[in-house]
C-alpha cells in the first residue's frame, strides 16, 4: 500500500502519531532537544480518551520550539528546510478531529520528505515527493528512501497494533531524528 493510501485509511490516533513522528524527526532543524515532544507522544499512549490534553501539550511544545524571528538562513543555516519544519510545528491541530489530523499528517509527510530531499547530498532523481508518496520509488536518494520507509512503517505499525505500536513508532522516529541530526551537523561542519 502506498503512503498516500495508508494516510487515507489511518484513524485519528494513527494520523496524530504519523504527523508527530514527522515533526519529531525534524526537531534538529527547530533547535529542540530529543525529549521536547515526549509529552505529545505520552498523550497518544493514553488508552481511554487519548489525547484529552493534546491541545495543551501542543501549545507547550510550540512555546518551547517556535523561535520568533527565525532568520532567512534558518537557525542552523538550512533555509528552506527550517521553514518547512516551522510550518509543520505551526500547523499542528489542537483539535483532534479526524479531518484536521488527516490534513496535518498529509502535509507533514510531504514536508518531511521534502526536508530530507533538500538535505540529502545525493540527487533524488527527477520524481517529485508526490510520486514518492504514491509508490514510485525508482532512483530515490538514500535519505529520502529511509524517510519514506519510516513513514510507511509507522502507519503500518499503528494500523496493525493500535496504541501498542506507539513504542515502536517512537523508536523509528528517534532513529530518524538521529540520522537527520547527523546530516545537519555534517552540513554545518562543511560550512565552517
Amino acid at each position: 500500500m502506498s503512503l498516500v493510501e495508508l494516510i487515507a485509511q489511518a484513524d485519528e490516533r494513527g494520523l496524530a502519531a504519523s504527523g508527530l513522528a514527522c515533526l519529531d524527526r525534524c526537531v534538529p532543524l527547530l533547535g529542540g532537544d530529543d525529549e521536547i515532544l515526549r509529552p505529545l507522544w505520552a498523550s497518544l499512549a493514553e488508552s481511554e480518551g487519548w489525547g484529552e490534553d493534546w491541545g495543551e501539550r501542543v501549545e507547550q511544545a510550540r512555546a518551547k520550539l517556535d523561535l520568533p524571528g527565525v532568520p532567512e538562513g534558518g537557525v542552523f543555516g538550512e533555509g528552506e528546510a527550517v521553514v518547512l519544519a516551522h510550518r509543520m510545528l505551526g500547523a499542528v491541530p489542537v483539535d483532534r478531529a479526524a479531518g484536521n489530523l488527516r490534513e496535518w499528517a498529509d502535509a507533514c509527510s510531504v514536508a518531511a520528505l521534502q526536508i530530507h530531499r533538500l538535505l540529502d547530498a545525493a540527487s533524488d532523481g527527477a520524481s517529485s515527493v508526490t510520486a514518492r508518496r504514491e509508490g514510485r520509488t525508482q532512483d530515490m536518494s538514500p535519505l529520502v528512501a529511509a524517510e519514506l520507509r519510516r513513514q510507511v512503517a509507522i502507519l503500518e505499525l499503528l494500523s496493525a497494533h493500535g496504541p501498542a505500536g506507539l513504542r515502536q513508532a517512537l523508536a523509528l522516529s528517534t532513529e530518524g531524528r538521529r540520522v537527520l541530526r547527523a546530516v545537519v551537523s555534517r552540513r554545518a561542519r562543511g560550512r565552517v
